[in-house]
């Protein structure tokens, strides 16, 4: 069955609001990274609820950065069967129920990850611009992500997230309540499928925003062009290759020494 096409207003108007969101979001970030001495990420001390809130909030805002426009061809289905719902006087609901719902499963994996940098900065396992300080760490976090490419259970997140219309005509639910329920369950597949890739900021830097755009591109090219399984699969190997020279320095030193 054909994907129900959106007519190019309905498209614009659609394209634009997602863009918009990224956009906020991204000044948002820049604003935090050219101002990274007022982040509790630079604190020393313990931190108290103020600064697990500011890290909630900046991983949050981080999250509509990097993931909305990867989504935006599901976010454009979820539209087009839903226009196409109103056109034969069916049920429908807005997209922004859809897209909130989708944001609501990233701001519960933001909140894993605050307590995780919460723990990681307790420990004294975060530099002052939050990237690693052990290479032991970063090295298993790089290998866990590579190898992680090659899963099954990658590929079928991957696969959820490549095939738009399959997901909507088979996860269709009728109402408000039904179009934030398939927001958070498209929303569910996107985090299992890059909550690994997500977490190798704690190595290269939650704050370095270059690598935060890097991987965001990343993840667009792997959900959204033909080739995008085969480059998850690269990817996961290179990946092993970094995390094994950031656990065994000596043995590639002695090799390509």
């Amino acid at each position: 069955m054909m994907q129900p096409a959106l007519p190019l207003r309905d498209r614009a108007v659609v394209l634009s609001g997602i863009i918009l969101m990224a956009a906020i979001a991204w000044a948002y970030m820049w604003i935090l990274a050219r101002d990274s001495m007022s982040m509790c990420t630079v604190n020393t001390n313990p931190w108290g609820a103020a600064d697990l809130l500011s890290t909630f909030l900046m991983w949050a805002v981080m999250m509509v950065a990097m993931m909305l426009p990867s989504a935006s061809p599901m976010i454009l289905a979820f539209a087009g069967v839903n226009r196409a719902r109103r056109a034969k006087s069916l049920s429908y609901v807005g997209t922004a129920v859809f897209v909130l719902g989708y944001v609501a499963v990233w701001s519960a994996f933001s909140a894993a990850a605050t307590a995780a940098q919460a723990a990681l900065h307790s420990a004294a396992l975060l530099s002052p611009m939050t990237s690693g300080s052990s290479r032991a760490i970063g090295g298993a976090l790089l290998l866990a992500a590579g190898i992680f490419q090659w899963t099954p259970w990658k590929n079928a997140c991957l696969h959820h997230c490549r095939t738009p219309l399959g997901f909507i005509l088979t996860e269709w639910r009728d109402g408000s309540r039904g179009a934030f329920q398939m927001g958070w369950k498209h929303g569910f597949y996107c985090v299992g499928c890059c909550w690994l890739l997500m977490a190798l900021l704690f190595v290269v830097g939650v704050m370095n925003l270059w690598w935060v755009a890097g991987i965001a591109a990343f993840v667009l090219v792997e959900k959204t062009i033909p080739a995008g399984p085969l480059i998850a699969r690269a990817a996961g190997a290179l990946l092993v290759a970094c995390g094994l020279w950031m656990v065994f320095p000596r043995l590639f030193g002695n090799l390509f020494g």
